[in-house]
């Protein structure tokens, strides 16, 4: 296992670490987007991006990350038996 480890270079714990970053990126992204839905409150991305409109297209694609995640997660939500939709 060393020698593995060692051939590899620790790329394996290092490739896990990254996909748990990744996924906590996305989680966070969709809790944007869920508070922006529920609350009509979001991210000021002409703020971020002032200086460089390269920031603002990379927030704005991030947030969409955040947004097709919520309309995937509620459409598989509304399709399942274990959720039910209830007025408010």
């Amino acid at each position: 296992m060393v020698l593995l480890n060692l051939l590899t270079f620790g790329l394996w714990g290092k490739l896990g670490r990254l996909t748990h970053y990744a996924f906590d990126a996305v989680l966070f992204s969709a809790f944007l987007a869920g508070m922006q839905r529920s609350t009509g409150l979001t991210v000021k991305t002409e703020k971020l991006g002032s200086e460089n409109k390269e920031i603002k297209k990379w927030v704005d694609k991030y947030l969409g990350v955040g947004e097709w995640v919520m309309d995937q997660s509620i459409a598989i939500a509304s399709s399942s038996a274990w959720f039910e939709r209830k007025g408010r």
